[in-house]
C-alpha cells in the first residue's frame, strides 16, 4: 500500500475578504474531490484572505497510480486562472517504511 500527499501554497487573485476567499477555495476543494477522488482540505493560512494552503492525500495499491494522480492534481491546481501556485511539496510513503 502506498500513501501520498501534496501540499500547496497558493496566492489567490482578486480576493478582498475571507468571504471571497471561501467562494474560491470551496469550489476548488469540491472539484479536486470529485475529479480525482482524493481527500483534500485547507490546512493553513486560515486568517489570511489572499493566501491559502491546501493538502491533498491519497492511498493507492501501487506507486505508479499514486504519482499519476498527484501529478494530475498538481497540474490542475497550477493551471487555475484565479490563483497562483507558489509552491508544491509532494511525498510518497510505502506502508512498510
Amino acid at each position: 500500500m502506498w500513501i501520498g500527499w501534496i501540499e500547496f501554497d497558493i496566492l489567490l487573485g482578486d480576493v478582498h475578504s475571507l468571504k471571497e476567499k471561501r467562494s474560491v477555495v470551496r469550489p476548488l476543494l469540491a472539484e479536486l474531490k470529485r475529479r480525482f477522488e482524493v481527500s483534500v482540505a485547507e490546512v493553513g493560512d486560515h486568517d489570511q484572505y489572499r493566501r491559502t494552503q491546501l493538502g491533498v492525500g491519497l492511498v493507492a495499491a501501487d506507486r505508479a497510480h499514486l504519482v499519476e494522480v498527484l501529478t494530475a492534481v498538481e497540474r490542475f491546481v497550477a493551471f487555475r486562472p484565479e490563483l497562483e501556485l507558489l509552491s508544491a511539496r509532494q511525498r510518497e510513503l510505502r506502508s512498510d517504511d
